[in-house]
């Protein structure tokens, strides 16, 4: 299979470039910076030169490509509207553009739970839950704009598959641990409402093997939930995984009502005022990380095959190794 992977030089997709090459695929990924372009020769692939801006480039690094992965995306905490709009909705009208034009037959667009993100407890949903038509914050709303998008172009030309794993996680992570190890370390990391509520969660490699599966079986215009299996206590997950990096989380907490009108607050001034750096709270986080977020992978266990090989215990050992 010759495959083309957008977001190439991220966690996910230097994970994905990296399985595909083990099982002998030949891979060409988008990079728009040197430093990106490198990644992901590092990871296996042929660099392409090019963004999401440039549909030509994306066309004529797609062309003999029969699955092209999508997984890049603007993912800061916080940001001004237009470059989430411009990175995660007008760049994947792009890659949808000209995966037609290069005769691409699949699609595989790697979403997220934030998609389902209006406010409503996101607790035990699958697939059914219908996508809100106003998400709370930037990168939930560009997001879900963006797999509505995927879904509704399906065609018999052109296949188009969504995933959406729930707090992706392991070793090599740029992306999530990173943010929380610097919170906790600037003595900003509070628990809410003391932290201990479920949350479902994604080994880098159970989020590989459910898109790999997709692009494989995944039928088109369907939305696909990845997880690790059975949820697990947020306080108890975090605190292990940041055990493996030598990190002490601390007991610092919050009450969740409090939290979320700081939130409130925070997002009116910094938007209002056009504050310099980021608000210390927003919405977004806290509903994604302050209360219990669970959904079921039972359709991709059933429409896929996937299994969820990593577990928890082994991710967690394998980090603890990587850092040592």
């Amino acid at each position: 299979m010759h495959a083309f992977v957008t977001g190439g030089s991220g966690f996910v997709g230097r994970a994905l470039i990296a399985a595909l090459r083990e099982r002998g695929h030949t891979v060409r990924a988008l990079g728009r910076s040197e430093a990106a372009l490198n990644e992901v020769r590092l990871a296996g692939a042929e660099p392409w030169q090019g963004d999401l801006s440039d549909v030509e480039a994306l066309k004529r690094g797609m062309e003999g490509c029969e699955v092209v992965f999508h997984s890049a995306a603007f993912v800061k905490r916080w940001g001004r509207r237009a470059s989430y709009f411009e990175a995660n909705v007008r760049g994947t009208e792009h890659v949808l553009e000209a995966a037609r034009a290069a005769g691409v037959k699949r699609l595989v667009h790697v979403s997220t739970e934030a998609v389902l993100l209006d406010g409503a407890p996101i607790v035990s949903v699958d697939e059914t839950r219908p996508l809100p038509t106003a998400p709370i914050g930037q990168y939930a709303a560009t997001k879900n704009a963006a797999e509505r998008l995927v879904l509704s172009v399906n065609s018999p030309e052109l296949t188009t598959v969504a995933v959406r794993p729930r707090f992706i996680w392991g070793k090599g992570d740029t992306s999530l641990l990173p943010l929380i190890i610097e919170s906790v370390k600037a003595g900003r990391f509070r628990w809410v409402d003391g932290g201990h509520y479920k949350t479902s969660t994604c080994h880098i490699d159970n989020c590989v093997e459910g898109i790999l599966l997709a692009a494989e079986k995944g039928k088109g215009g369907e939305a696909y939930f990845l997880t690790d299996g059975e949820p697990v206590d947020m306080r108890d997950f975090i605190t292990a995984m940041l055990k493996t990096q030598g990190v002490e989380v601390g007991n610092k907490e919050i009450p969740g009502g409090l939290a979320m009108a700081m939130a409130f607050v925070s997002e009116a001034l910094w938007n209002f005022l056009s504050l310099p750096g980021e608000p210390p709270i927003t919405r977004q986080e806290l509903l994604l990380a302050g209360r219990e977020v669970t959904v079921s992978d039972a359709k991709a266990r059933r429409e896929l095959g996937y299994q969820g090989l990593m577990t928890r215990e082994a991710g967690l050992r394998e980090m603890a190794r990587a850092k040592a």
